[in-house]
């Protein structure tokens, strides 16, 4: 183990368990799936309880499979495709910066997680233990784990807004 695989597992796990977290809260805080999904609906994103499963499930999933580090890009497409989605919806008129309710923190996540995705998720990973003397591994980081990771969570965010958004008429 390299200072590399232990800051990669750092940053895997934070990043990680911050999307998950997420993802539980939707299914079991506050106002739960319909709660969620009456939000989903408000902010123009329909149909609500559709969206708030998806968001909810895709948060959980995308964040254990990064904190994991199994089959990296993947999850990394997730966290791209949900940013982009929460960023475009929610942030984008606020500006920037996270203290006016801005998209800078929709994009460091969505960044750090093509991070880990080029760089590979490191020895202390799921890839390693269980990929690593196959050819799967080296689509697993690199050009390959980049380009996965932007190209289908770039397709799923767009595809997303595209056939669902319709955001509601401002005043």
């Amino acid at each position: 183990m390299t200072a590399c695989d232990l800051g990669l597992l750092i940053l895997r796990l934070v990043l990680g368990a911050t999307m998950a977290a997420h993802g539980y809260n939707k299914f079991f805080g506050g106002g739960r799936i319909p709660g969620t999904a009456g939000w989903f609906d408000g902010i123009g994103m329909k149909p609500g309880m559709f969206h708030a499963r998806v968001a909810a499930s895709t948060e959980l999933m995308a964040g254990v499979g990064l904190a994991l580090g199994v089959l990296t890009p993947i999850p990394a497409a997730g966290f791209v495709a949900l940013m982009l989605v929460a960023a475009w919806t929610v942030h984008r008129h606020n500006g920037f910066f996270i203290v006016k309710d801005g998209w800078e923190y929709n994009l460091v996540l969505a960044l750090g997680a093509v991070t880990v995705a080029a760089t590979g998720a490191g020895r202390i990973s799921l890839d390693y233990a269980l990929f690593r003397h196959t050819g799967l591994y080296d689509l697993l980081n690199g050009w390959w784990g980049l380009s996965i990771a932007v190209a289908l969570g770039l397709a799923g965010g767009i595809g997303q807004l595209v056939v669902f958004y319709r955001p509601p008429a401002r005043p």
